[in-house]
């Protein structure tokens, strides 16, 4: 166990050495060092009961996080419940029925609450139990710089607007990650986090029965998942909230079989299907499916990319008492 700590304290300073140009400079790896000392460890260990209660949690958190940061910034504005002045990103098309976590980041608020009232940010526990939830699904470690800002209010019309989806072309997607300031490459890379967690049929059914109108399967998915997954979500609207496993080689462990899935045709959706479809990132994937060490690597850069997105600051927003509502002072 000691020698595993250390190896996490070295990767540590080896990642912070790295990423430091990434990180917003208004933001700090010590941020709560001396307010809230023991976060990390809170962090880490709601993260863990949440895990043991259900597997699944370790992709619904780092989906989470992603979709936070993907609309107007990672501030938290995912966790707010809708209020008689706005409709917020929890029943947008892309969250509704299928956003999952967020009794997990409450819970963890209120203990933070108790030890460190007014101090830490909803956005900065989302970002760091994503990262947990990694670590403890065997992925990468990476360094969260932290002194985020919650929002005050969050939009439905934007998550709409702003977030991928699975029946989007290739372009498009990369075009939402650019106005993020994400690269091609980290399009490939982020994908690769459907690695963890499963999809709903409704994400993928027209890849089983009438692709673009064919009344024919997806020619590129493989013929034996396809007869799989037909039995999985037979062709009627029953079954469009069953679920299936986004990689079924390895459901709960963070690795690169998700790659090794493309290159077999046997990504589940077909916005994942479609790397192998452009040369650039085909060679992406290829390089990732042979290399999961280099592949951990990128992982841990994209995120602390995407974790700094549109981040609020010094007095922007506030620190909200619970993350599904902003404070109010009369």
């Amino acid at each position: 166990m000691a020698s595993k700590t250390l190896s996490y304290l070295g990767i540590f300073f080896c990642m912070m050495f790295l990423f430091e140009p990434l990180a917003n400079g208004q933001l700090d790896y010590n941020f709560y060092d001396d307010l809230c000392p023991n976060l990390p460890m809170m962090v880490r260990w709601g993260v863990w009961a949440a895990l043991r209660n259900d597997t699944r949690m370790a992709a619904s958190l780092l989906r989470l996080h992603f979709h936070d940061c993907f609309v107007n910034g990672c501030d938290g504005s995912v966790l707010l419940d809708d209020t008689p002045n706005f409709k917020g990103e929890k029943n947008a098309l892309p969250n509704r029925n299928s956003a999952r976590g967020f009794e997990v980041i409450e819970s963890i608020k209120a203990d933070v609450e108790r030890a460190c009232p007014s101090i830490v940010s909803c956005a900065d526990i989302l970002a760091l139990a994503a990262r947990e939830a990694v670590i403890l699904s065997e992925g990468p470690f990476w360094p969260v710089s932290l002194g985020r800002r919650d929002a005050l209010t969050a939009s439905t019309k934007a998550a709409n607007e702003q977030l991928p989806t699975p029946f989007e072309s290739l372009d498009n997607i990369v075009a939402k990650f650019a106005s993020n300031g994400l690269d091609l490459r980290d399009v490939v890379v982020l994908s690769g986090a459907h690695t963890l967690g499963y999809a709903q049929c409704f994400t993928f059914k027209r890849r089983l029965f009438d692709f673009k109108g064919s009344g024919k399967p997806d020619p590129l998915l493989d013929a034996s998942m396809v007869a799989s997954l037909q039995g999985t979500c037979p062709n009627v609207d029953e079954s469009n909230s069953k679920l299936a496993p986004l990689d079924v080689q390895t459901v709960y462990k963070f690795d690169n079989a998700y790659y090794k899935n493309l290159m077999t045709n046997t990504g589940l959706l077909e916005s994942d299907q479609a790397l192998m479809g452009n040369p650039k990132t085909a060679e992406m994937v290829n390089f990732y499916s042979t290399y999961p060490y280099l592949y951990s690597r990128d992982f841990a850069a994209s995120m602390v990319k995407l974790g700094n997105i549109g981040v609020l600051t010094g007095q922007d927003g506030q620190i909200r008492k619970k993350c599904g509502s902003v404070n109010y002072y009369y």
